[in-house]
C-alpha cells in the first residue's frame, strides 16, 4: 500500500503543477478583461458582500477511504470548530462534504449536510470540481449562504500536511489562487512588454457580459486546487502511515521472536536440568 500510494502521490503531484500554467492564463485574461471592462462593469452577485453572515456554508475536503493516519480527522475536528465559532456569532453553519469518510462522520454525528460529493477523491477531474462550485454558487447567488468556506489539508510534502481553510465566495475576500501559484514573468524587453500592453484586443462576447463568466471560472478552480492539493495530501499521508505501520510491525515482531527464544531457552534449559536431576538420582 505504501508504494501504491507513493506512485499516485507523484501522479498528483504532477497534476497540480500542470495546474498553474492555466492558473497563471486565467489570472492574465481576468486582470485584461477588468481593464477593459473598466467603467462599464455590471453588477456581479459574486463579488457582492452580504451585509450580514446568517447562513454559512463549509465544504470538508475528505477522503473516500481511510488508512491515512488523521488526514480525515483533523478536517472533521476543523469543521467543527469552525461551526462552533460561527455558531457563537449567531450565523447556522451548512456542511457540503467531499469524501465518504467526511459524509459519513458527519451524518453519524448528526450535522447539517447539504450536499455530498463522493468517488474521485483519490484522483479528482475539473468536472468534480465545477459540480461543486456551481451547488455552492447558486445558493450564494439565490441568497440562501452568506458566505462559503472550504476547509481542506495543504500539500507541502509526503511527510507533512496542514489543514487550511480558504474563503470561496465572497470573490472579494476569497483567495483564488493561493500559495505555490507564481506570477509569469515579464518579458526581459521593456519595449516589447510596453507594446505588448498597448495591443488591441478584442473580446467575444463583450468584456462587461465575460467577467461574470471568468469569476465563475475562478471560484471552479479555487476548488479545482483544493481537490488536488487533498488527493496529494491523502496520498502522502497513507503512504507515510503504511510505512509507520510497517516499520512498528517490523518491531513487534523482533520483540515478539526474541521473547519467543527467550522462552524456548528457558525451556531447554529446564528439559536439561530434569535430565540432569534424573540421572543424578538414579546415579
Amino acid at each position: 500500500m505504501e508504494m501504491v500510494a507513493a506512485a499516485r502521490l507523484r501522479r498528483a503531484e504532477q497534476r497540480i503543477a500542470a495546474m498553474r500554467p492555466y492558473a497563471q492564463a486565467i489570472r492574465k485574461m481576468a486582470r485584461q478583461v477588468s481593464e477593459a471592462a473598466e467603467g462599464t462593469i455590471p453588477r456581479i452577485p459574486l463579488l457582492e458582500t452580504h451585509e450580514r453572515t446568517e447562513t454559512a456554508a463549509l465544504v470538508l475536503v475528505t477522503g473516500d477511504r481511510g488508512l491515512a493516519g488523521a488526514f480525515n480527522t483533523q478536517i472533521i475536528r476543523e469543521g467543527l470548530r469552525l461551526k462552533r465559532e460561527f455558531s457563537d456569532e449567531g450565523a447556522r453553519v451548512v456542511f457540503s462534504v467531499v469524501g465518504r469518510r467526511g459524509n459519513s462522520t458527519m451524518q453519524f454525528r448528526g450535522e447539517d449536510v447539504a450536499n455530498s460529493y463522493v468517488g474521485f477523491t483519490d484522483r479528482p477531474a475539473f468536472s468534480n470540481a465545477r459540480e461543486i462550485s456551481h451547488d455552492l454558487i447558486q445558493g450564494y447567488v439565490d441568497g440562501e449562504l452568506d458566505r462559503v468556506d472550504i476547509v481542506y489539508n495543504r500539500y507541502v510534502s509526503p511527510l507533512t500536511q496542514y489543514v487550511r481553510r480558504q474563503t470561496l465566495l465572497p470573490l472579494e475576500e476569497a483567495e483564488v489562487y493561493g500559495e505555490g501559484i507564481p506570477e509569469p514573468e515579464a518579458p526581459a524587453d521593456d519595449e516589447l512588454a510596453e507594446a505588448h500592453r498597448r495591443g488591441s484586443w478584442f473580446y467575444e462576447p463583450e468584456p462587461e457580459e465575460l467577467l461574470p463568466m471568468l469569476f465563475e471560472e475562478y471560484a471552479s478552480l479555487s476548488v479545482y486546487r483544493a481537490l488536488l492539493e487533498s488527493a496529494a495530501s491523502e496520498h502522502g499521508a497513507r503512504m507515510t502511515a503504511m510505512r509507520n505501520a510497517a516499520e512498528n510491525a517490523q518491531d513487534m515482531i523482533s520483540n515478539l521472536t526474541l521473547e519467543m527464544n527467550r522462552v524456548r531457552q528457558a525451556e531447554i534449559t529446564q528439559e536439561i536440568l530434569e535430565v540432569v536431576a534424573g540421572a543424578e538420582a538414579l546415579g
